[in-house]
């Protein structure tokens, strides 16, 4: 399932972050007892600033595993280097069989990403940007490459300090 809940919470500090729940997963225990149904929720949460965190939850009830889910993505933010609603420059990230190359895209081009990518991205404050899925469609692992791939985008003047250059001529060349 795609977006089903999208709520307000406030995190540890004064970070006001905006859940999206990505997927929901029924799962069965089979006991000798007979089937035990349970859920489990995987969430993500961010401030649409450059804060963006993902969570895993499960629970006996699909609301209980969507709070613990919140609960996890508040103990996993990350901080992505946004820079004019788009990102610096390309990135791959991977994550178990799950590939996904992310590229910064003209204003006014929006978000083209599918499913659990756009979740991340929009999470996350990134307004432009061209996104594409490589490998596997799981849900889980395509939302940790999106986010490894994020936490992999360097900050130009980083770079600039980096290369002992000033920041004009990293755009420049």
């Amino acid at each position: 399932m795609s977006k089903v809940n999208v709520n307000k919470v406030k995190a540890g500090g004064d970070i006001e972050l905006k859940e999206k729940v990505v997927a929901i997963n029924r799962v069965v225990k089979t006991t000798k007892g007979g089937r035990t149904f349970s859920f489990s929720a995987l969430v993500v949460v961010g401030n649409e600033n450059g804060v963006v965190g993902q969570g895993l939850g499960k629970a006996k009830e699909v609301q209980e595993a969507i709070t613990k889910g919140i609960e996890d993505a508040k103990k996993n933010l990350v901080k992505v280097p946004v820079m004019h609603g788009t990102i610096p420059h390309e990135q791959l990230g991977k994550a178990g069989a799950a590939k996904v190359l992310i590229k910064p895209a003209a204003h006014g081009a929006g978000v083209i990403a599918g499913g659990s990518m756009r979740s991340v991205l929009e999470s996350a404050g990134i307004t432009d940007v061209l996104a594409k899925s490589l490998g596997s469609a799981n849900p889980h692992n395509v939302v940790k490459a999106t986010i490894k791939a994020l936490t992999l985008v360097r900050e130009p003047i980083q770079v600039a300090k980096n290369r002992s250059l000033q920041l004009k001529k990293v755009f420049n060349g």
